[in-house]
Order: structure tokens, then sequence, then C-alpha cells
């Protein structure tokens, strides 16, 4: 479907032109997200910001998401976990270490690149997909509470049950593809490299010399 996260960061751009002009928020998460929310950003005159959300892994299958924590804590756990029975303790452990890792990344970024309130503004959160969902529910949970004009998801491949989940909690989604067999997010790309810690940290301290 796209060649790689920079062909898909384009043609969701086209899809959001409407808010070209109106100055909108462009949240990536990290990190896959980033230099897609830096593209989109710029084809419609935005502002570009970090969003920290974490997925919480399940216990012997760290690809897997039980839930999903954003930086401040408020934690979303999916019907998966419930099934598989995990307790609390091992939950509580896992936010913890993806807690503190939002930490680290949070004091990195921020010498960087200055964090943008998002109150009052248009605000359109990126992310490369959605699996379950749960990371996309966390970061849209901790950013409604911080009042934003509008909360928008903008991601180019998910599940039609992740779709399902996300429009409770966005005032607006745009997906572009969601195929009813869908696997994975990374088998909707020709090209899915990993983008690490240095790339972002790059991306953020070419922004700040612009």
């Amino acid at each position: 479907m796209f060649h790689d996260r920079m062909d898909a960061a384009s043609q969701l751009a086209k899809k959001l032109i409407a808010y070209k002009g109106k100055h909108p928020l462009i949240l990536g998460i990290p990190r896959g997200a980033v230099p897609m929310a830096i593209l989109i950003a710029g084809e419609l005159e935005g502002d570009f910001d970090v969003l920290l959300a974490r997925k919480l892994r399940a216990p012997h299958h760290p690809e897997s998401a039980i839930g999903a924590v954003d930086e401040h804590g408020w934690t979303y756990i999916s019907s998966y976990a419930k099934s598989l029975e995990i307790d609390q303790k091992y939950i509580d452990s896992e936010k913890f270490i993806q807690l503190e890792l939002m930490k680290k990344r949070r004091a990195a970024y921020d010498k960087i690149h200055p964090p943008v309130h998002p109150a009052a503004k248009i605000v359109i959160v990126v992310d490369d997909g959605l699996a379950t969902g749960a990371t996309m529910i966390a970061a849209l949970h901790g950013l409604r509470e911080l009042k934003p004009l509008k909360l928008i998801c903008a991601v180019p491949v998910a599940s039609p049950e992740s779709l399902m989940k996300v429009q409770e909690v966005a005032d607006q989604v745009v997906c572009l593809e969601a195929p009813a067999y869908f696997k994975s997010v990374s088998q909707a790309f020709e090209r899915f490299d990993q983008v690490d810690d240095e790339e972002v940290l790059s991306l953020l301290a070419h922004l700040k010399k612009r």
C-alpha cells in the first residue's frame, strides 16, 4: 500500500489539507511517527511536537499489547489483557517500566524542542498505524484533558476493530486503509525500517535550526 512512512505521511497530508491555514498542532508518537508528523506539519503549515504514549507489553509476547499508558500515567487496559487473566502486579510493573522510559525521553526531547501546549488548538495525532489501537487511545485520552479545540487521529493503516475503538475518543479519524484481513502495521509498507532515538533527536535538532 505504501512505499515507506514518508509516502504514507504525504498521502495523509493530502487528506488533511482542509486544515492548512488553520495552524494545527501535529503530534507524532515516537518513534516511527515523528518523521511523519514533521512532514505533515510542514505541508499544513502547522506546529509540531512529540506526544508520548507507550504500549504495555504482554507477558512473554512483547510485540503484543495488553493496553497502553500515556506519560502522565493514564492507563488503558484492553479486553485481551482481561482474557489472559494478567494480574495487577504485572500490569503495575510494566506500567512503571514504560513511564520511566517516557520520562527519560521527555527530558531528552524537551532539551532540544520545547513542548507546545495543545489547549484551544486543532490537534492532529499521527501514528504509523493502529493494530490494537491501545497506544492511540491512551494518547487521545491524555490530550482531551488539555482541552484542544478539536482532536484528530491520523494514520495510514489500521485494523477495523482498532478504528472503532479510536472513533469513540477522537473527534475525527483519518485512516487511508483498513483492510478486512489486517495482520500487522508493517505489512502495509514496502519499507518499515525502525526509527531509533538518535534519529528522533536529530530530527528535533534540525527543526530547532530552522
